[in-house]
């Protein structure tokens, strides 16, 4: 039986190990584009390779992808962070977890993980073939067919795309009438050129609230001001979330930050308490609600409140205006950046012509997929590697099966 795995990356060598191991009789070969393996592991984590991530509840892990939550329930509940763990672990390479929750290997060297990849897939047999240019894929007499640009055609049994966001890759599948969702960008950063940020970038809040009231988006997280807007955690869950709404708006909209993450009416009875207690205190001169400095003053300035003015000389509705500023200050998007090396994409392959129990085509026989080749996606932290793990680990027992 001939396996052939289109793309050398993360998803890709999980399913030609899983695969080989299961069946040592099949002939597995990856057919990597470029001239080296892994390379996304390779940058990931900052060079570091975010494995996984330590949630081993599976009906809590699936909160943190915007698409394929739903399908994911199923296979995450056979393969989850928890066997990627003892994968590793039982291939010598332990993992550690962050506060965060995100799991790297002890060494903090993403060339552990490739290595570890790479040594497991030449033990089970898997042919790693590099600069193998897929040009097309045709069904013929049964079989899979694979141009190669420049060599001929490569036949196999059975095929498994796991080539990323791949505009390429989907225009083949829907040339066969399998059904693609438009890609569109998932996690970016926001662009603002708004005055209350003007040289602070760098500064950043633990917890912000950020919705897009016209879209009904909001999301909670630390808050990063950048040299082109705002960043963080908060900014990628929103950005995730909204994927589509966003891109549909051009990237152009207003949104509302909560910088306390507090509700506004506890906001503003705090800012009472703190007009009786340190009444004779600047406003500018100390900063609250672990908001640092700068941005207070920033903030507090786009209020109307002058540098010298004394607590107790701040009237009620000058402290509404402050917490206004502080709780539900509106700041205009208009556009949008990539997040550092972190480029993920909402939309591929539709999951309703998937078979999740075997990340399987419900469509074209002995066809598999797994990783970001399919309308699946996460937030930072090690989800979209454990969605690729997961894929890869069932789609290869599943090509391993004897029968074409």
């Amino acid at each position: 039986m001939d396996i052939a795995i289109i793309g050398g990356g993360a998803a890709g060598f999980f399913a030609a190990i899983t695969c080989a191991e299961a069946n040592p009789e099949a002939r597995v070969q990856i057919l990597e584009r470029g001239n080296a393996f892994l390379q996304k592991v390779k940058v990931s984590g900052g060079g570091r390779c975010n494995v996984t991530h330590h949630c081993f509840e599976p009906r809590e892990l699936v909160k943190f992808y915007p698409r394929g939550f739903r399908e994911l329930l199923g296979p995450f509940l056979q393969f989850g962070p928890e066997q990627t763990v003892a994968w590793f672990e039982s291939r010598g390479v332990r993992l550690k977890t962050e506060e965060d929750g995100r799991m790297f290997p002890v060494t903090d060297d993403s060339q552990t993980i490739i290595d570890c990849l790479t040594e497991s897939a030449l033990a089970a047999g898997v042919q790693l073939r590099k600069a193998q240019r897929v040009a097309g894929i045709s069904r013929e007499k049964g079989r899979w067919k694979m141009e190669v640009t420049g060599q001929e055609p490569i036949f196999a049994d059975k095929i498994m795309l796991a080539t990323g966001s791949s505009e390429a890759v989907w225009q083949w599948l829907a040339a066969l009438d399998h059904p693609i969702v438009p890609p569109v960008p998932s996690l970016f950063t926001f662009n603002t050129k708004d005055t209350r940020l003007r040289d602070l970038a760098g500064i950043a809040v633990p917890a912000a609230i950020l919705e897009i009231p016209d879209l009904k988006l909001k999301a909670e997280g630390p808050l990063l001001v950048t040299h082109w807007g705002l960043s963080g955690p908060a900014v990628l869950r929103l950005s995730a979330w909204g994927a589509r709404a966003l891109h549909a708006q051009d990237y152009r909209f207003r949104m509302s930050i909560n910088w306390t993450s507090q509700p506004g009416a506890a906001v503003l009875h705090e800012l009472q308490q703190i007009r009786q207690e340190q009444g004779k205190k600047q406003v500018h001169t100390h900063a609250f609600f672990q908001i640092p400095l700068r941005l207070w003053q920033s903030l507090s300035g786009s209020a109307g409140l002058s540098a010298s003015l004394r607590w107790a000389d701040a009237d009620n509705k000058t402290l509404q205006r402050l917490q206004t500023a502080l709780c539900a200050g509106e700041f205009d998007i208009f556009g949008k950046s990539t997040f550092k090396e972190e480029f993920v994409t909402a939309g591929g392959v539709d999951l309703k012509a998937v078979n999740f129990k075997q990340f399987s085509s419900k469509i074209l026989p002995n066809l598999f997929f797994a990783g970001e080749v399919l309308n699946i996606d996460a937030i930072t932290g090690g989800f979209n590697f454990q969605a690729a793990w997961t894929g890869g680990w069932l789609a290869g027992h599943a090509m391993a099966e004897s029968g074409v």
